[in-house]
């Protein structure tokens, strides 16, 4: 039997995705990639750029005890970039200059000034502001922008502060946080698989799904039904988590040939498509 997954909560935050001026996509970016560690994201959401609503939010997270908490956004160098302001008020943990921090803010501007991105690279208080951490908070690299992501080791929580621009996001998490996280985590493995079916009544699905569904309890399966129509075809989506990928693998293909078995029986043709 599979092991529990390890758990995690995302806070993305930012007024502007509230105001809908800005897309989330990192927390679905987020969603796939800690579910391909063999995680499970249990909850996220969106908050506005202020200090006690962050810090309450985080409060909630922290008593859930998950594995992991990410937030994105608000680590830049402006006045209502208040994350970490809102993680010292959550963990009890004040502020600090990081020397480790503050050089990598230094080296990138100076990057930026010799490229004449910016008029001069000197540590500006806006600048310096993006290397005050939360007290036994480690800086992480940030190769694409200039605020470091910031890792914090709490008694049951890896807490991980992550910039908002998606590029940024990702490359912070599949470089200076990718050791952190194999650490924590050690090695897992997730699987997935997607069938095409000629079927576009989802009701007439339901119960096979469900049907198989009992029969392999560790693996996920939902049908997607978008519309009606005779051009409809429905997609069903299969996935498992396990402690390695080679368990993972085994568990959806296992239920993939009993779903395409069950199909078939029923009149409906599928077929399978590249995973994502």
């Amino acid at each position: 039997m599979p092991a529990h997954p390890p758990t995690a909560e995302i806070l993305a935050i930012g007024n502007e995705l509230l105001l809908g001026e800005v897309v989330d996509t990192n927390t679905a970016w987020l969603c796939r990639f800690f579910t391909g560690l063999g995680g499970k994201v249990q909850r996220a959401v969106v908050l506005p750029d202020e200090v006690e609503a962050i810090a309450a939010e985080l409060q909630g997270a922290l008593r859930r005890a998950p594995a992991l908490v990410f937030t994105t956004g608000g680590l830049g160098p402006t006045e209502d970039d208040r994350t970490l302001a809102a993680v010292a008020m959550a963990t009890g943990r004040p502020l600090e200059e990081h020397p480790e921090a503050l050089r990598m803010v230094a080296a990138r501007y100076r990057e930026l000034a010799a490229a004449g991105f910016v008029a001069e690279p000197d540590l500006t208080p806006p600048r310096r502001k993006m290397a005050m951490l939360p007290r036994g908070a480690i800086p992480l690299d940030n190769p694409v922008g200039a605020a470091p992501g910031v890792l914090l080791p709490l008694e049951r929580t890896l807490l991980v502060c992550l910039p908002g621009v998606p590029e940024e996001m990702k490359a912070i998490v599949q470089s200076s946080l990718a050791p952190h996280l194999q650490a924590r985590l050690g090695r897992a493995g997730f699987a997935e698989l997607r069938l095409l079916t000629d079927c576009g009544d989802e009701s007439r699905l339901a119960p096979l799904l469900g049907e198989v569904g009992r029969a392999f309890p560790h693996v996920y399966i939902k049908s997607r039904a978008r519309a009606f129509g005779p051009q409809v075809r429905i997609q069903i989506y299969l996935s498992a988590a396990a402690p390695t990928p080679e368990e993972a693998q085994a568990l959806v293909e296992e239920a993939g040939r009993h779903l395409e078995g069950r199909l078939a029986e029923a009149g409906v043709s599928a077929e399978r498509l590249p995973a994502l």
